[in-house]
């Protein structure tokens, strides 16, 4: 088969084309890769810690460490962490940043932490199922029971006559209230 000059022309065209979306195709992949290890090393949602024997609940002033089985923690955009030594208190203190805290606000929280019942490890606070009303109490008493899964909350439930499974969204001000 014998090339004529325009098919060399159009052979190298194409050999332009291929190395150019290859290259375009390797930047775009090494930006995305690097702006993601970026955001998961210093924004977004930041990991759970472990408080300090000296750490207290800013609602009720007991020794956090003390209950590990119900510790909860908020941690800030700006670093800052706050623990407490059940979910009700981590909840009084949502609702009423004003009181505890003035120089925060709802938006400035980057990560909320909750025990899980059954494991008993730190997990993403707004994807807890909580169960309220059960026998199960804590620290401070009557408690919201966080629990990993639906499933978990709802033989939570059924064991320790629960009265209801709520979500981060359905908690309110009231209903925390109605614990005390």
């Amino acid at each position: 088969m014998k090339l004529h000059g325009k098919h060399f022309g159009l052979i190298f065209k194409l050999t332009q084309f291929v190395l150019a979306l290859t290259l375009t195709l390797t930047l775009t992949l090494t930006l995305t890769l690097t702006l993601t290890l970026i955001t998961d090393s210093y924004g977004g949602e930041r990991k759970p810690i472990k408080p300090s024997q000296k750490d207290k609940c800013p609602v009720c002033g007991m020794f956090v460490a003390k209950y590990p089985d119900f510790l909860a923690e908020i941690i800030f955009k700006d670093g800052s962490t706050f623990f407490f030594d059940g979910t009700k208190d981590m909840f009084k203190y949502y609702f009423n940043l004003k009181k505890y805290n003035p120089s925060k606000k709802s938006e400035d929280i980057d990560s909320i932490y909750v025990t899980d019942y059954y494991n008993l490890t730190l997990m993403d606070g707004y994807q807890a199922f909580y169960v309220i009303g059960s026998d199960v109490y804590g620290p401070m008493g009557k408690e919201l029971i966080p629990l990993e899964k639906e499933a978990y909350a709802k033989e939570f439930m059924k064991d320790h006559k629960g009265q209801s499974i709520l979500r981060f969204k359905d908690i309110t001000y009231e209903v925390i209230k109605g614990l005390d």
